[in-house]
């Protein structure tokens, strides 16, 4: 087909040149085109070539089914059809489908009808995959949240995994955050929590047996969305989008434990604005109207992983992962039972499954995490080290470096009387020794028999130390006049011997 504007260029040149030839040459076509052009009298009008369709014999046929009181889809038309000779794909009935509905005014299918249920119904949980930094690693982070259909109050949780313990877990950890169990939970269709949901079958779903338990064992029932139509979880889109802007993007957390926690505060910060849809606060929302209404949260969390045991060893430490971590040490020699969740948290038991403690896993192998508090009940009051020992006498005592010089002169070693007069602060403070360091260093009196003798006999009324002030000691830094009834001196005598055998026993 010749276009319009050829036709009038050769019409109008030819008229000036009278030559196809120059014509030709001119317009840079062919002689031959400019010859049927010449010959067409009238100008060139477009006529499209019309081709049967294998669909144009049952086109009536799909209105009625289209159209009330059957209303058929897409994929329902498409079956009947091949059951009556069609031969063709489902695109040519998709296509037409589109003008029919266009002519007889059928409604949009993306069209939703906003469902607002009652407090305490539903709750919807869903979960997102991110990418962030964690410590000085770039790593996968699965954000859990759950959101109360009804007040919109919010929780959220981390996880570096998207298995189904920590999928489990995660429904449980953001039901105890809420404060209770909504009577329906909405879910996605995971092969954790969802088996089977064919959306062109009219069978049941078929939910995971141990999903369904964990649903029996929160009170809830479960509730999944039909594939392909997120619009069913509406409520959740939003908070993703929003959870990521504010918070995960340009932000560093050192462990997952610090991303958990600050999440959380995150989340309900963010509930104490304006919910854009219900014009409320979510948490005064809840607080009124939603908090009483949800079911009693279980005492235990339903779990499908075994718990494992370890020995404690001799240093106190549990082996997780190749690497070891420490615990209080009466657990020594003892049997407890950890289990590991969401991929970096261990949590640990006693033998009646009572959780001792939660630690977060090390990112390298072989790793060893000790934590001073644990070994307070074996630690040693006072160092053992004879440089610590030097440091911490001349901290604690004013008395203490002219002590040291002097016991240096007398003794081999003069830390071990030092260590010995610390020993004694859990009977006296620290001022109250500093004077009797003093006078015993004026007395030439330096060894640890010496000083607890003169404790003795002061304690008896049988030594009177000189007074704060006077050229014959130091006195303690507080200025006080301590005199011989003073409460904190008095001891009964045996009370320092069993002292003294205790020291030797040590």
């Amino acid at each position: 087909m010749y276009r319009l504007q050829d036709w009038a260029a050769v019409q109008r040149v030819y008229k000036q040149t009278k030559s196809k030839r120059k014509t030709a040459k001119i317009l840079g076509i062919s002689r031959n085109t400019v010859r049927k052009l010449l010959d067409m009298k009238e100008e060139p009008v477009y006529s499209r070539t019309v081709y049967k369709s294998c669909l144009d014999e049952y086109k009536e046929l799909i209105i009625v089914w289209r159209c009330e009181p059957y209303e058929f889809n897409g994929t329902r038309i498409f079956r009947e059809l091949k059951n009556r000779g069609y031969t063709g794909s489902i695109g040519p009935v998709y296509r037409f489908l589109q003008r029919v509905d266009e002519d007889v005014g059928l409604i949009s299918s993306k069209a939703t009808v906003r469902v607002e249920t009652p407090p305490g119904d539903q709750a919807q949980f869903d979960w997102s995959e991110y990418s962030m930094v964690i410590g000085s690693t770039e790593r996968n982070v699965y954000s859990f949240a759950m959101i109360l259909a009804a007040s919109r109050k919010k929780a959220v949780c981390f996880s570096l995994k998207a298995d189904a313990a920590a999928i489990y877990e995660a429904i449980q950890e953001l039901f105890d955050d809420l404060g209770g169990v909504t009577l329906e939970l909405l879910i996605d269709n995971p092969k954790a929590l969802v088996i089977e949901n064919n959306p062109k079958s009219e069978d049941e779903i078929r939910y995971n047996p141990k999903a369904l338990l964990l649903a029996k064992h929160l009170g809830t029932e479960l509730n999944a969305c039909p594939c392909y139509w997120p619009r069913k979880k509406g409520k959740f889109e939003s908070p993703f989008n929003y959870l990521e802007e504010q918070l995960i993007k340009g932000n560093t957390f050192a462990t997952m434990e610090e991303l958990n926690r600050r999440g959380k505060e995150f989340v309900n910060a963010w509930c104490d604005e304006v919910h854009g849809t219900t014009k409320r606060i979510p948490n005064q929302h809840y607080l009124q109207e939603e908090k009483d209404v949800l079911l009693p949260l279980p005492k235990s969390h339903y779990q499908i992983k075994k718990l494992q045991k370890r020995i404690i060893s001799p240093d106190s430490y549990i082996s997780v992962g190749g690497s070891k971590y420490s615990v209080p040490v009466k657990y020594v020699d003892k049997t407890l039972q950890f289990r590991l969740t969401y991929g970096f948290r261990i949590d640990i038991y006693d033998k009646k499954e009572n959780r001792v403690l939660t630690l977060e896993a090390s990112e390298r192998k072989h790793d060893v995490r000790t934590d001073p508090s644990h070994y307070e009940a074996i630690a040693q009051p006072v160092s053992t080290s004879i440089p610590q020992i030097r440091r911490d006498f001349t901290a604690r005592f004013t008395n203490g470096q002219r002590y040291l010089d002097a016991a240096g002169r007398k003794f081999d070693q003069p830390t071990h009387y030092a260590r010995k007069i610390m020993l004694l602060s859990d009977i006296y403070d620290d001022l109250t020794l500093d004077r009797f360091i003093g006078y015993c260093v004026d007395q030439n009196k330096m060894d640890i028999k010496s000083f607890k003798g003169i404790l003795r006999d002061y304690n008896a009324g049988k030594l009177i130390l000189p007074e704060i002030g006077s050229n014959d000691t130091a006195g303690p830094a507080d200025g006080k006049d301590y005199r011989d009834d003073d409460p904190a001196l008095t001891r009964e005598c045996s009370y320092y011997e069993s002292i003294a055998m205790a020291e030797v026993c040590r």
